[in-house]
């Protein structure tokens, strides 16, 4: 993946449908040239998003959290306060080839590393559910990530659990896998003996492993 920076929105709580509306106009306008590679670092109200793949068993069995189909990689997952989320609009055909999944693992390991805590990602097996994320050495599961590609242009990212309430990832099959072990940076850091990151910490450690070193009003022309 060659070299090139980002631009970096930062927004605060934005609820989803609005965020994924506000993210289709920076696709358009990063296609046809008007804005550069973009990282947008925000929260949402609580949600549960899953995919058309998505099999109806993984999904809450009673209402609850608000559900909400969308169109990116991957299964279901929770968005909720306490947890940064990051979506990129990013110019595939301009950046070169490369993993741009890889790419954003390895970007989060580096952030969560300067933040004093050892992550890792992990390889998936073949025929096997998908274990594309951030992980803790013990494979507890810290991040996960979805992207779409359209016109060469990425959409949606990742969703790095800073300190949420994990309670509300038993409530469906977290990423197709009954099995994961969802934790955060805070239960990292108690684990670890030293005090858990501010959001603010980790929007900059996120923001400089990944590159986005310009900030731009949360506007951010369009």
């Amino acid at each position: 993946m060659g070299e090139h920076g980002l631009e970096r929105v930062d927004l605060g709580e934005v609820p989803y449908v609005e965020a994924v509306e506000r993210m289709g106009t920076w696709v358009r306008q990063r296609q046809e040239g008007e804005i550069a590679d973009r990282l947008a670092l925000l929260t949402h109200p609580p949600v549960i998003t899953y995919s058309a793949r998505t099999p109806p068993d993984e999904l809450p069995a009673r209402a609850g959290i608000p559900l909400v189909e969308v169109d990116r990689g991957g299964q279901a997952t929770y968005h909720g306060p306490g947890q940064l989320i990051g979506y990129l609009v990013l110019n595939l055909r301009e950046r070169g080839p490369g993993d741009i999944v890889r790419w954003l693992e390895e970007g989060l390991i580096g952030a969560l590393d300067s933040l004093g805590l050892k992550a890792v990602r992990r390889d998936t097996p073949p025929r096997a559910q998908s274990l594309v994320g951030v992980w803790t050495p013990e494979h507890r599961k810290v991040a996960s990530i979805g992207m779409r590609i359209r016109g060469g242009v990425t959409s949606h990212g990742f969703a790095l659990n800073v300190a949420p309430d994990l309670a509300a990832f038993s409530t469906f099959t977290a990423c197709g896998l009954p099995e994961v072990a969802m934790t955060s940076l805070a239960e990292m850091a108690a684990a670890a003996g030293r005090p858990a990151p501010t959001e603010a910490a980790v929007r900059d450690a996120v923001a400089a492993a990944l590159g986005a070193v310009t900030a731009v009003p949360s506007g951010g022309r369009g």
